[in-house]
């Protein structure tokens, strides 16, 4: 066993020899002019080595500390990889206050893995202002040779950001990359293509990393590109392009993929102007620019027709029906995703028609046929087990999971997700959790168990801090602002959702912002700040409409319905609410009627129109009970019962109370009792059962008083006080 690890040692040695003197080789006359800047550097001297690449840099530092001429040279190696870092100086400072320093040797200082800090895009980054700022304090503070190692790209921002300190440089000397390190860099790129997606946002940085000092490469700064190299080039400008997408950088994305695109037509590679076209059109769509986006894919598919590309042509058509699918034009999207199928069966691409049969499984689930969204997920998910792809089973029973829940299946819901979480659990994916730990937390949300629901949220959380992903906390923040919320802990809510709406605005979401404007509206009605509340929903609706998105106008429509109504503008909130029912009637959206109908309800209720609120309450519980939402059926029973009550069938009233309360107890729904435990202090008043109002209404109060609602806390005191004794 030792003599076996020993010749293994021995042979790794050996390569890495091979590899250190063919890098020197090809770097011979630039690594003899580093070896005199050494040698005659004095004091702070500052110099720039260009490496593209971390091994080379690693071999660069291996060559000069096993070099003769630095024997009376100590190497200080500096490593900074921290991307958040603003000042360097003091950084240096503190480390050399605890360096041994050599007798009889010149200290050189070697700094690497600046070019983190210093970023790819953006302008001024903190750790160069401050280079530039503190630039004269390194004469005194720091007394030594200083080479700064850095790619090209972090070169060329750093004499653009910093050119005081870029101005003192003694010398600037690159180094030419082996053919063996670009090609690792390239096989390391197109290996992990396929699941950028997936990868944690650490990974996904790390990719830009290496693109762009592949970029150097065939492009240096101030050079044009080889014609030998073009068309690498352009496809590391593809494959840039894509990095960017999956890190929700768009225009970002653009750059790269519009030069992609102009290199693929002047070279009339037709294979490379698909797929570029392809992605451009994915910038769109992930700004919610759906009908740019599909001009793009239009263009994709048109080319792909005219080269009989069948596979290409499937591709393009699967975006399309992406893009539709995203319109809410669900039957053209459906027809595209048949179309896809129909392709890939031709071909005999069994694996590629289990991401159409998942994306018709998500337009019948929006259609809300949900046995027909199940049996697509089911064949999707069949397909990922007999090519054992464990990452996209996973996707397919997160959706399983979905229709479940809007099923109100919510075991078999938190079955599937935990499916899901075991197979994150299985391959060590611990970034992936972070989405399952998310959707429990929904299903215990559904079930009321909002201790639970919180307590997964947070580990969604803690993990996408963990891991950088800044952009998908808003998400979770909103969540737990939505369980904040529901246990009237408004100050919380709002701050949780504020955070949420910080980081959307911050990347640049203004479509999603919309359902956080949303929340902070409702935040601020059950608060009664109506005007704050108007003023959020306004917002809310200016970005649906922005975005011609008719369908979620609804719910807005039925909010300003509400405020309105608190604001006793009773045919202002009919208005918004018959809105609010026309779109939701016209997408058919069934199950969403209820709680408009249940509110117009409470309007005509208000307007003394007995029987048609009676009627649309009536509409609203039909709907509850057809899919099985029982906890909303009770805050129908409740207006029910003052329906009856105000038409004095007091017995009517109260068997409709006895049901509300039976099922708000039967969900633990606390402060929802109050209120029907108010109501029937008022029903038993009505009937002069004094007893009774009064033990109602102390019930209601002290569950007021718990949950510090000091308004109705009022008026059931009121009340207390006018019951005879």
């Amino acid at each position: 066993m030792n003599s076996s690890k020993k010749h293994l040692n021995q042979q790794l040695q050996d390569n890495h020899n091979a590899e250190l003197g063919k890098f020197i080789t090809l770097n011979q006359d630039i690594f003899a002019e580093l070896l005199t800047f050494i040698d005659f550097a004095e004091k702070f001297t500052l110099g720039f080595v260009e490496v593209n690449f971390p091994p080379d840099i690693d071999l660069l530092i291996a060559a000069l500390q096993t070099h003769p001429e630095c024997e009376q040279i100590q190497l200080y190696i500096l490593n900074f990889p921290d991307e958040n870092l603003r000042f360097l100086r003091d950084e240096i400072v503190k480390e050399l206050a605890n360096l041994q320093v050599e007798v009889n040797k010149k200290l050189v200082l070697l700094v690497r893995g600046l070019e983190k800090s210093i970023g790819v895009y953006g302008e001024y980054p903190p750790v160069l202002q401050d280079l530039n700022f503190v630039r004269d304090a390194y004469k005194r503070t720091v007394p030594h040779p200083i080479l700064f190692i850095l790619p090209d790209y972090a070169i060329t921002r750093l004499a653009k950001f910093a050119p005081d300190f870029w101005a003192w440089s003694s010398g600037v000397f690159r180094f030419k990359t082996p053919e063996k390190t670009k090609e690792n860099a390239l096989n390391q790129a197109q290996n992990t293509e396929k699941i950028v997606d997936r990868l944690p946002p650490p990974e996904k940085q790390e990719r830009i990393d290496v693109l762009n000092r592949l970029l150097m490469e065939y492009k240096p700064t101030g050079y044009s590109v080889p014609e030998g190299d073009i068309r690498r080039y352009s496809n590391v400008l593809h494959q840039l392009g894509v990095a960017y997408i999956s890190h929700q950088k768009p225009e970002k994305a653009r750059e790269y993929l519009a030069e992609a695109e102009k290199i693929a037509e002047s070279l009339q590679d037709s294979s490379l102007q698909i797929k570029v076209l392809n992605s451009l059109g994915r910038t769109y769509s992930q700004q919610r620019k759906f009908e740019t986006a599909m001009t793009y894919y239009q263009q994709s598919l048109k080319i792909a027709q005219k080269l009989e590309n069948r596979h290409e042509e499937a591709t393009a058509i699967f975006y399309l029906g992406n893009a539709y699918l995203n319109l809410r034009q669900f039957a053209q999207a459906k027809k595209f995703y048949q179309q896809c199928l129909e392709i890939d069966q031709q071909l005999g691409d069994r694996y590629s028609q289990a991401s159409t049969y998942h994306q018709l499984g998500r337009v019948a689930q929006d259609l809300r046929e949900f046995e027909e969204a199940r049996c697509n997920y089911q064949q999707a998910l069949a397909i990922y087990i007999e090519y054992g792809d464990c990452y996209s089973q996973a996707s397919t029973y997160h959706q399983l999971g979905r229709v479940a829940q809007d099923l109100r299946e919510f075991e078999e819901a938190r079955r599937n997700y935990q499916l899901v979480l075991a197979i994150d659990i299985e391959y060590d994916d611990r970034y992936s959790q972070a989405s399952t730990y998310h959707e429990l937390g929904s299903i215990a949300q559904e079930l009321r168990e909002f201790e639970e629901a919180r307590r997964n949220y947070q580990l969604a959380l803690a993990i996408k801090i963990e891991y950088g992903d800044r952009f998908s906390q808003a998400s979770t923040y909103h969540q737990l602002g939505s369980v904040a919320y529901l246990l009237r802990e408004y100050e919380e809510a709002r701050r949780n959702y504020q955070q949420a709406l910080a980081i959307k605005i911050e990347y640049g979401d203004r479509f999603s912002q919309a359902s956080t404007y949303h929340q902070l509206g409702s935040v601020a009605q059950d608060l009664r700040e109506f005007e704050e509340a108007r003023r959020n929903y306004q917002q809310a609706l200016a970005i649906y409409i922005e975005y011609s998105d008719r369908y979620s106008q609804a719910s807005i429509y039925h909010q300003l319905g509400s405020v309105a109504h608190d604001l006793q503008e009773i045919e202002e909130a009919r208005r918004n609410y018959q809105q609010a029912l026309a779109i939701k009637i016209e997408y058919g959206d069934r199950y969403s009627q209820a709680s408009t109908y249940h509110n117009l309800g409470i309007v005509t209720q208000d307007l003394q129109e007995g029987e048609e609120a009676r009627r649309n309450y009536q509409q609203a519980l039909a709907i509850y009970i057809e899919y099985g939402d029982r906890f909303s059926q009770a805050l129908t029973y409740h207006q029910l019962g003052i329906v009856a009550y105000l038409l004095r069938e007091y017995e009517e009233a109260r068997c409709n109370y006895q049901q509300a309360l039976a099922i708000k107890i039967e969900y633990g729904a606390r402060y929802e009792q109050a209120l029907t435990y108010h109501a029937l202090g008022l029903l038993t008043e009505a009937e002069e059962n004094y007893p009774e109002a009064r033990a109602n209404l102390q019930t209601a109060l002290a569950i007021y008083i718990e949950y510090k609602d000091e308004y109705r806390a009022v008026a059931a005191r009121d009340i207390l006080e006018r019951l005879p004794q």
